[in-house]
């Protein structure tokens, strides 16, 4: 008697086990009613945060060219790149800004007067954004018109205007050498 009442406790357990199962309980909707949204919906950008850029950086490669062949002027070739929060350099849209001042020397405030400033250039269209875009190099290339003078020092600041609004600058010093 004692055996069949332990393999009888036995047995509702395992019925037990079996019937509750593990999915979750099915939830109906009515017609015109929304589906609860789960938390990791209600977030759903927040995963993509850390994959934005936080800061901009331009390239050492940045210098001023000469008049070329094809008889366009000297420019300055500037080269950024975006970094994501895990310090890798991305693509992102986004509106460049460019502006060059001159370098004041022995100065607290090295940035003096703003001499040049070249119009937006806004990459937030993906055709747009692949034509300034250099994959080999992880970084946007622009071109800027400017002429100018030989052993002038310059300040380059480049500013990208994120499409959630966040504005994010760096500098960078140019010498003309010739």
């Amino acid at each position: 008697m004692k055996t069949a009442g332990v393999t009888l406790q036995i047995f509702f357990c395992i019925l037990l086990f079996v019937e509750s199962g593990c999915e979750p309980a099915q939830v109906r909707i009515k017609k015109n009613e929304q589906p609860l949204k789960s938390v990791n919906d209600c977030n759903e950008f927040f995963f993509y945060a850390p994959y934005t850029p936080v800061k901009i950086d331009i390239v050492p490669l940045t210098e001023f060219t000469g008049v070329n062949d094809a008889g366009e002027g000297s420019k300055i070739k500037v080269y950024v790149s975006l970094l994501d929060s895990f310090g890798y350099q991305i693509k992102a849209p986004g509106t460049f800004r460019f502006e060059l001042y001159e370098k004041v020397p022995r100065s607290a405030e090295p940035k003096g007067r703003r001499i040049a400033i070249w119009p937006d250039i806004d990459l937030k269209d993906v055709v747009e954004n692949n034509r300034y875009w250099r994959d080999f190099l992880r970084a946007y290339e622009f071109s800027l018109p400017f002429e100018s003078e030989a052993g002038q020092n310059y300040i380059l600041e480049a500013t990208c205007i994120c499409p959630n609004g966040k504005r994010l600058s760096a500098e960078f010093t140019l010498t003309r050498t010739k």
